[in-house]
């Protein structure tokens, strides 16, 4: 079954561009020019990823995510102004999983979409199960658990924290997660492994503003001080 690709942006040429590079992939695409419409087909249509602009009439692109992101966790690339990096971050916070700057190549965009569905499909693991004193992973389920609590993490967070266990302590560069973990010739700033590290943090640690499991290693990236079992 083809994968579903929500597009939304109220550029009708580059929206008509857009789709047209998806269903030549041979992906099932979906438009919409505004929020209030983006919300309801997204609803109807419940896609496997949604390419989703900030700027939109009705509502905005970073409102409907924080509606979208109450019960889906759908992978989400945002589209932004070269000049908005406020809005990058909020985006990324707010639950983004990647964005693309505009003006942008729509070839790269959908190398994009195809390394983040790609990486959904998932793959064969070299481990179907890592362990560690407090955190467990079901590599091939997707399933995270602290403290045999499950962890309720978005597709991002699941794999740079599964990065992360399969170094046993090591540390990992940033330009190394964006490699393992997003998957493809990255061109926005490594500042968007900080947002979704801090993102996790948030789930996975005690208390996260002093995190004991996943360290910062200034200057070189981040490791996780939980101890193999």
């Amino acid at each position: 079954m083809a994968h579903k690709i929500l597009v939304v942006d109220d550029e009708l040429t580059l929206l008509k561009t857009v789709r047209a590079y998806l269903e030549q992939e041979g992906y099932t695409v979906r438009t919409a020019t505004d929020g209030r419409t983006a919300l309801h087909t997204f609803r109807d249509f419940q896609p496997d990823l949604l390419v989703l602009d900030i700027m939109l009439p009705e509502i905005d692109g970073l409102e409907l995510l924080r509606q979208i992101r109450q019960t889906s966790d759908v992978y989400v690339i945002m589209l932004t102004a070269r000049a908005d990096e406020t809005d990058k971050i909020v985006g990324l916070t707010l639950g983004a999983d990647d964005y693309v700057t505009k003006p942008f190549s729509p070839r790269e965009l959908v190398a994009r979409i195809k390394a983040a569905l790609r990486r959904l499909r998932g793959g064969p693991a070299r481990k179907k199960e890592l362990v560690s004193r407090r955190l467990r992973l079901d590599v091939d389920g997707r399933l995270a658990w602290k403290d045999d609590r499950p962890l309720d993490l978005t597709p991002i967070e699941f794999d740079l924290l599964h990065a992360l266990m399969r170094q046993d302590g090591r540390t990992l560069s940033r330009e190394q997660l964006i490699e393992q973990v997003w998957g493809y010739d990255y061109y926005g700033e490594e500042r968007v492994v900080d947002v979704h590290i801090g993102r996790l943090r948030k789930k996975v640690e005690d208390d996260p503003a002093h995190p004991a499991l996943i360290a910062t290693v200034w200057g070189a990236g981040y490791r996780l001080e939980d101890a193999p079992a």
